[in-house]
């Protein structure tokens, strides 16, 4: 029976360090032209926020060309962008169980791609 439940990542950004493994990885498997990423690494900051605290973050984002590397994941492998994280802030699986993940004490995002949503 196929499971129906809605599948993403969980990202973790303030462990993020803008390696950009997520993104080559992505291209590589999926044949992408360097102009185009299935996840692109964006940068926020960096600035000063108050006295001594800057933002500066790197927050990996799927875009439309995502489908959670679903070849991958339909063989019960982690897509690329996850296995390759070397700072392991990614995660993926159903997005009922990844936000029970969020603790309220680091910097979190979901991300549920377009492409692929179900596994």
């Amino acid at each position: 029976m196929a499971d129906d439940k809605a599948y993403g990542l969980l990202i973790n950004y303030e462990f993020c360090t803008g390696c950009h493994s997520c993104e080559v990885s992505c291209q590589m498997e999926h044949g992408l032209p360097v102009d185009r990423w299935g996840i692109k690494i964006q940068k926020i900051g960096p600035w000063q926020i108050d006295g001594d605290a800057y933002q500066y973050d790197f927050v990996p984002v799927p875009t439309d060309q995502c489908d959670l590397c679903a070849e991958r994941t339909a063989k019960g492998k982690k897509p690329l962008c996850v296995k390759h994280c070397q700072s392991l802030a990614m995660r993926y699986g159903p997005v009922d169980e990844l936000v029970r993940n969020f603790d309220g004490s680091t910097k979190f995002a979901v991300f549920v791609p377009k492409a692929g949503t179900a596994c």
